[in-house]
């Protein structure tokens, strides 16, 4: 436990002149607020006092990622946006976003640092502002680096007769050798 603080503002001075201001002085603001333990916060915690959307809740497709992510709708009207938040070292699996027209989708990084491969390239570094513009049926994944904490917006752009097709998990080997 850390040292306690011992503060007064002259109790023995301004007791009979102002009591009232003596106790809150010396016996709230230094006794107990000042001495008052911090909450210990979780890694999310921190991690989300970093960054402006809420991390949410953990995310309902988690069966299609390896590691624990998490989903905040941002905006459900007019336009999809989705905060994807990856614990460091998770990241969803390949997959595809199919349309009959229109359609993909677009992610813009809010925190942390990560990454996103199209099939058959290089895998690209996400840090917050990097935005990158999937294509229609082009398969990919994203996710967190290994060492850090990863936020995404996903905004699905419209398109008729849109759906997603999950792959299988990216190749552990390959993960692993991000840097």
């Amino acid at each position: 436990m850390a040292e306690k603080i011992v503060q007064t503002a002259g109790r023995n001075q301004l007791g009979e002149f102002a009591p009232m201001f003596a106790h809150l002085n010396d016996d709230v603001l230094f006794g107990e607020v000042w001495n008052e333990e911090e909450p210990a916060l979780t890694e999310k915690d921190r991690y989300q006092n970093t960054i402006f959307f809420p991390i949410g809740d953990p995310n309902p497709y988690g069966q299609y990622f390896v590691g624990q992510s998490y989903l905040a709708p941002v905006s459900t009207e007019q336009v999809p946006i989705f905060n994807v938040t990856f614990e460091p070292g998770c990241r969803n699996n390949w997959h595809i976003h199919h349309a009959k027209s229109g359609g993909g989708q677009m992610l813009i990084c809010v925190g942390g640092r990560g990454y996103y491969q199209e099939w058959g390239k290089e895998p690209v570094e996400m840090t917050p502002g990097t935005v990158i513009n999937i294509p229609v049926n082009v398969k990919h994944w994203h996710g967190a680096a290994p060492d850090s904490w990863f936020s995404h917006l996903a905004i699905e752009v419209a398109g008729e007769e849109t759906s997603t097709e999950w792959l299988e998990a990216v190749n552990a080997e390959d993960y692993n050798s991000l840097k």
